[in-house]
């Protein structure tokens, strides 16, 4: 395989703290600038990442601190980020991805995470297991 067919590949460790989803969000929009993407697409990808990180805080690790593991995978003209975390998981996934579902105590969610990663990328794919954390990885084709 020659090295430009090669996917290129970003991976970071993240404290679970809120201040990190900004710097989550602006390594992965510098890391896709490499694809020549529109500045829709980069608020796309940004917004995505924004509530994966977030849900990662809130839910997977529920404030309680913890480490974010991010990977950002670039083949081609396809981005592919998994935010993946070893919280306490979720036991009912279609449920956690119905639009309007919440388990933030404080009601302070809107429980439209995973619809907006839906609509902004792709493709989004999400495995959890209770006690075993949450992987959810998106992917978006980058036009440019």
């Amino acid at each position: 395989m020659s090295e430009q067919n090669k996917p290129e590949i970003l991976k970071m460790e993240l404290e679970a703290l809120s201040k990190n989803e900004e710097f989550a969000r602006v390594a992965v929009a510098v890391f896709m600038a490499r694809l020549n993407p529109t500045l829709e697409e980069v608020d796309d990808v940004k917004t995505a990442v924004s509530e994966a990180v977030t849900n990662t805080v809130i839910h997977g690790y529920q404030g309680n601190g913890g480490i974010i593991y991010l990977e950002v995978g670039i083949d081609g003209q396809e981005i592919a980020v998994t935010v993946r975390d070893t919280g306490i998981g979720i036991p009912d996934i279609k449920l956690a991805m119905e639009p309007m579902y919440t388990t933030d105590p404080d009601g302070e969610r809107s429980g439209m995470g995973f619809s907006f990663m839906e609509a902004f990328m792709d493709q989004v794919e999400v495995k959890s297991a209770p006690g075993e954390g949450t992987v959810v990885t998106m992917k978006k084709k980058i036009n440019g």
